[in-house]
């Protein structure tokens, strides 16, 4: 299921949220110019997080959703 309508499973985002500091690092080990304030996520701001994902890394949105897809 995808509640939020952002093209993640459910369980997928539970499972991140609770990884959340390991995938921020891993993150921040692949595209090394994003910061903490980059990966702040904040509920229901998805659109502007993956903006802000999009403009920092140089990454199509679908790009950037599959890695994290890959990662959890």
């Amino acid at each position: 299921m995808d509640v939020n309508r952002n093209n993640i499973e459910d369980n997928t985002e539970l499972r991140a949220r609770g990884n959340w500091n390991e995938i921020k690092g891993q993150a921040k080990q692949k595209w090394g110019q994003l910061t903490d304030d980059d990966l702040d996520y904040q509920e229901g701001q998805q659109d502007e997080w993956f903006g802000r994902m999009q403009e920092k890394t140089g990454e199509t949105l679908s790009d950037i959703k599959s890695w994290f897809q890959r990662t959890f």
